[in-house]
């Protein structure tokens, strides 16, 4: 019976593969609840990290809950239980993200296609290195458009001039960011410089992670170093016309946000496991008067979500984890 087989050890380890998500600045901004009765988890935001000055609206915090959200799915599928997930399920308890129930599985449920997608879970992680001048092949951007409509979302391959209308975007951004007390000490509280640090950290984004400074091309990469020096920190050429994909949906409300995180944790599943390298890139997205104009005209998308990185580049780095016993109670 299912309910014998949930025990600890096997709720801790789905909630492991849950918080392998990505999030703003590696901030992991969500709780997860197991109630034993009901074989249901409920996945709540963690409004300690939150970025008042970068997120304002709490955008990026429901993005990657959403994420965490998939990654729960997938990791339900693979372990043979289907996962009927709502979410906003209470209207009285707006802090409430989602319900996940998990049910027994006789032979192939609607969630079997996830299970394909879980080896990618622990080997997909935000490359902050230069990619390859390659195109990635059309059947692939086919199946990453897939990927995003499966959940509810609109995954654009921008034309040449839309890509440089975003590079711009993004150079605004990044000037912005340079001047706004706010922004600087948030992206300062969730990086980790010194290798004792690094040693140490549960969440942020450590030094080894920062990927080389840009010595020479156009994509978009940030600084997480910023004017603070990285001892033995190399600089590299990144790509001169990167391939930047917008990620978006038709509305702009929390539940919107929520399925975001879901359709940009399958896109970047299901890249991981085609051989792309990712890398997220929301810097315009967290000025509201630059946001819309990242969209793309020429699309029926409504509003951008996510701006994506796509390449073939090494291997990156994992960041650091929060204990699952941090981040989950169990009841």
């Amino acid at each position: 019976m299912l309910v014998q087989r949930l025990d600890t050890e096997t709720v801790t380890a789905l909630v492991k593969d849950a918080t392998a998500a990505p999030s703003m600045h590696n901030a992991q901004p969500w709780r997860f609840r197991f109630l034993r009765d009901g074989r249901t988890f409920h996945l709540r935001a963690d409004p300690g990290r939150a970025m008042p000055h970068s997120d304002p609206a709490g955008r990026a915090l429901y993005l990657g809950c959403g994420a965490a959200l998939f990654n729960l799915r997938v990791a339900a599928a693979h372990a043979g239980w289907e996962a009927a997930a709502e979410v906003l399920p209470d209207p009285a308890d707006p802090d409430l993200l989602a319900t996940v129930r998990l049910s027994d599985t006789a032979g192939p449920g609607p969630g079997s296609g996830l299970v394909p997608l879980y080896p990618a879970i622990h080997r997909r992680h935000t490359s902050r290195h230069p990619f390859a001048d390659r195109e990635i092949p059309p059947a692939i951007q086919d199946v990453l458009r897939d990927a995003a409509c499966q959940e509810g979302a609109q995954l654009v391959f921008p034309g040449a001039w839309h890509v440089e209308s975003l590079l711009e975007l993004v150079h605004d951004a990044e000037g912005r960011d340079t001047v706004d007390p706010g922004r600087s000490e948030e992206l300062e509280r969730w990086t980790r410089i010194g290798a004792d640090v690094d040693d140490a950290a549960t969440d942020g984004i450590p030094e080894y992670a920062f990927g080389p400074r840009k010595r020479d091309g156009r994509a978009p990469a940030r600084d997480f170093a910023g004017r603070r020096p990285v001892p033995g920190r190399g600089a590299a050429t990144f790509e001169h016309t990167p391939h930047l994909v917008l990620l978006g949906t038709s509305g702009d409300r929390p539940a919107d946000w929520l399925k975001a995180g879901q359709a940009l944790e399958r896109v970047l599943l299901l890249a991981t496991v085609n051989g792309l390298s990712t890398s997220l890139t929301s810097h315009a997205l967290e000025w509201p008067d630059l946001r819309r104009f990242v969209r793309d005209p020429q699309t029926a998308m409504g509003s951008v979500q996510m701006v994506l990185r796509l390449g073939y580049g090494p291997e990156a780095p994992g960041t650091p984890r929060r204990p699952v016993g941090d981040v989950l109670d169990i009841e």
